[in-house]
């Protein structure tokens, strides 16, 4: 076996290890995913019914906010959730995996390769004219 196949070998190995990697990490993301944009859904539906309840109710415009807040205390408990969840960071743990492969592929690029959503590689063919530096 040449010098050459042995290079292109342990190349080949090392891509097939990263490709594993990465379809491993963006599979193990996806059942936690689902849940916390299940968990952002339900508050945020709860949070906007709420809402209108609050904001359709006659004596909303008449009492002080606080008032308002005692009268509705759905909306209280459902608008403060809805705020803790966005302090905690739900929002960046919904949208994980694609950070991810968004990353992946802008580094993949410089290498002339790419990412599907679920971590497979794609090799791009070259370009007609290249030149090496």
């Amino acid at each position: 076996m040449s010098l050459e196949q042995t290079a292109c070998d342990v190349i080949i190995t090392d891509l097939k290890a990263f490709e594993r990697r990465l379809t491993e990490v963006i599979a193990c993301l996806q059942p936690a995913t689902m849940r916390w944009r299940i968990l952002l859904t339900i508050v945020s539906v709860c949070t906007a019914i709420a809402a209108y309840h609050w904001l359709m109710d006659p004596l909303t415009p008449v009492v002080s906010l606080t008032q308002s807040l005692w009268n509705h205390p759905f909306f209280a408990v459902t608008s403060t959730l809805l705020v803790l969840l966005f302090m905690i960071g739900v929002h960046r743990k919904v949208v994980a995996p694609s950070i991810i492969t968004a990353r992946t592929r802008s580094i993949l690029n410089d290498f002339n390769m790419s990412c599907d959503d679920t971590g497979k590689l794609i090799l791009k063919p070259r370009p007609a004219n290249s030149s090496l530096f």
